[in-house]
């Protein structure tokens, strides 16, 4: 099995380490990584590529989103989580079948000018000003309550 590798098995483990630190890093998605490194290092094809991408990226994103929502200091609201995923799941659907029917090399360009879109929009937008609840909840709070291990709050409204 091992020997039916286009590379050396570590070259593999590596590029998922590149991968998951990014993605757990950055919030990227594994595809922006993953699919030129496959396509054009490891000579997959454009739809092998992107399929092996949406395989790995279910068990890294699970890590990762987990890691996030252990933090205490992260907010993350779950509604739009679940109405993000319930859109997610039919764009998934919608989109392996124009995948399956786009040849390869179409697909690589599409994939290429959505990556430039969004590298130069990033480049060039300047951020927007934090909103309370976001990355900012913490600095909008007024108050504190932490009690050391085994005290209790004694406290008490006369």
């Amino acid at each position: 099995m091992i020997g039916q590798l286009s590379n050396p098995w570590w070259v593999f483990v590596v590029l998922g380490i590149c991968a998951g630190i990014l993605s757990g890093a950055l919030g990227l998605g594994s595809g922006i990584i993953l699919v030129p490194t496959l396509v054009l290092i490891c000579g997959f094809a454009q739809k092998s590529a992107q399929g092996t991408a949406l395989a790995v990226m279910v068990p890294m994103a699970l890590v990762g989103a987990l890691r996030y929502w252990r933090n205490p200091a992260i907010d993350i609201n779950t509604l739009p989580v679940g109405l993000i995923i319930c859109g997610a799941l039919a764009g998934a659907l919608v989109g392996t079948e124009l995948a399956s029917r786009l040849p390869g090399h179409i697909l690589r360009k599409v994939f290429a000018a959505v990556l430039l879109i969004a590298a130069i929009r990033m480049f060039m937008t300047s951020p927007k000003p934090g909103r309370p609840g976001l990355d900012n909840s913490m600095i909008e709070q007024k108050t504190v309550n932490s009690l050391e291990h085994g005290e209790t709050n004694n406290e008490s409204e006369i």
